[in-house]
């Protein structure tokens, strides 16, 4: 167990950490989730910098830490579709969730074809990903607003339109490798 893999494990504890806060009878229990949301969020860019810059990297860490970030955002999604009940959300919310999972398998599958190079993480991945914080964040922290004027909806949209364009990329970079007339020594 090093740093990076401590704090990859502390993001997947903070989940129920997440949920609990966000359920808590205080009228500041938006702040206290989007906080706890926002250190999570660090949690993830430092221990990829910590395990690159000590030389750290194990095939634990590369494997937990992307299902540690799918769940914190697929939990805060799930918060934020049941307290804003909006379209906008709920389909921003299915977009986001419905991306990881294509995405996560596609490159499985480009794995197992050994062509994972084809899918690896973007520029387009990580401003979506800060995108989603931002959007996630905004969300928890200011009071649900069921009209049109609460900012984090937007930026939402914007995060769910950047992660369409990030599977599409991602799915044109495979698609030599998933069509009918690839064989199987691509």
């Amino acid at each position: 167990m090093n740093l990076p893999n401590f704090l990859t494990l502390l993001r997947v504890v903070l989940i129920p950490v997440l949920v609990l806060a966000w359920f808590i009878p205080s009228q500041y229990a938006g702040e206290l989730s989007a906080l706890i949301f926002v250190i999570a969020a660090f949690t993830d860019w430092l221990d990829g910098w910590l395990a690159r810059r000590w030389k750290q990297e194990s095939a634990f860490g590369a494997f937990l830490d992307p299902v540690a970030d799918k769940l914190m955002v697929a939990a805060a999604l799930v918060l934020l579709v049941d307290a804003f009940d909006s379209v906008l959300v709920t389909l921003s919310a299915i977009v986001i969730i419905g991306r990881e999972i294509v995405v996560s398998a596609l490159r499985e599958w480009m794995s197992e074809i050994g062509q994972r190079a084809h899918v690896a993480v973007s520029w387009l991945g990580k401003v979506k990903t800060a995108t989603q914080m931002l959007a996630i964040t905004v969300c928890l922290a200011l009071p649900v607003d069921e009209t049109l004027l609460h900012p984090g909806l937007w930026i939402l949209v914007i995060a769910a339109l950047l992660t369409l364009w990030s599977m599409g990329t991602y799915l044109k970079a495979a698609w030599p490798h998933l069509s009918p007339s690839t064989t199987e020594t691509d």
